[in-house]
């Protein structure tokens, strides 16, 4: 991964939400909706960026600590919740069986061990609690982080990366992973998990919508529409929910 200067942080870091809007409110109603109530529980989210996330499912009573691994971002989240941990998300500093849901937002793209990190949430689990996961798509056809070029970034959506070889992908965009279904159950394989709901879905596109209203919605509304088709293949990201089981 490039050294973090000022430039590159938000590429490497990723970019936590700073605004609360239509996007983040439908990601937030899909987490409780699969969290069937384990979200008046124990409640951990692992990459909190800023803290919104953490903020608003404070709101619905349980006790939410929130972990990020950029001290500054964990200083800003702070004023949100006073449960805030500055540490990495690969060795969480939680006994096992502490949470009865654990939230990965579009993080473990960015972390240095994607199979340490996993195998962190499930341990950190209760049996029967659940880990909802946000991760990039590799069938969406622009990588959303940007690239590398001749040593220099280049900030915004790049079409037709993810759809590269692998290693020439990943020469372009070394600061971010993206996955395929398959690569994800790597990532589960062997562990004491079941699959509770696993999908593609579209973004929101609310900066589209706050430029062009009236076709950004219908871009919205279509795009939304084919999470229910095949076509959510070429989804923005994965969301799945994986529920810890019984030793």
């Amino acid at each position: 991964m490039p050294s973090i200067d000022t430039p590159t942080r938000a590429a490497c870091l990723g970019e936590p939400s700073y605004v609360w809007r239509a996007g983040q409110q439908r990601r937030l109603e899909m987490i409780l909706r699969f969290a069937e109530g384990r979200g008046r529980g124990m409640v951990l989210e692992n990459g909190c960026g800023v803290g919104m996330y953490v903020e608003k499912l404070a709101a619905h009573g349980g006790t939410v600590v929130g972990l990020e691994y950029d001290f500054t971002r964990a200083r800003e989240a702070h004023a949100r919740n006073p449960h805030i941990v500055n540490a990495a998300g690969e060795a969480l500093p939680f006994p096992a069986a502490t949470f009865d849901l654990i939230l990965s937002h579009e993080v473990i793209e960015h972390v240095a061990d994607d199979a340490a990190a996993v195998r962190e949430m499930v341990r950190a689990l209760k049996p029967g609690g659940r880990l909802v996961l946000f991760c990039p798509n590799r069938g969406y056809p622009f990588e959303t982080h940007g690239v590398y070029w001749r040593g220099q970034y280049h900030f915004g959506n790049k079409p037709l990366v993810n759809y590269l070889p692998r290693r020439l992908r990943d020469k372009l965009a070394p600061h971010v992973r993206v996955y395929t279904r398959r690569d994800l159950e790597r990532l589960f394989a062997d562990l004491p998990v079941r699959f509770v709901h696993r999908t593609v879905v579209f973004g929101a596109y609310d900066n589209i919508i706050a430029r062009f209203p009236r076709a950004g919605r219908l871009l919205r509304a279509f795009l939304q529409a084919l999470e229910r088709t095949p076509l959510r293949w070429f989804g923005l990201s994965h969301f799945w929910v994986v529920e810890r089981l019984a030793d």
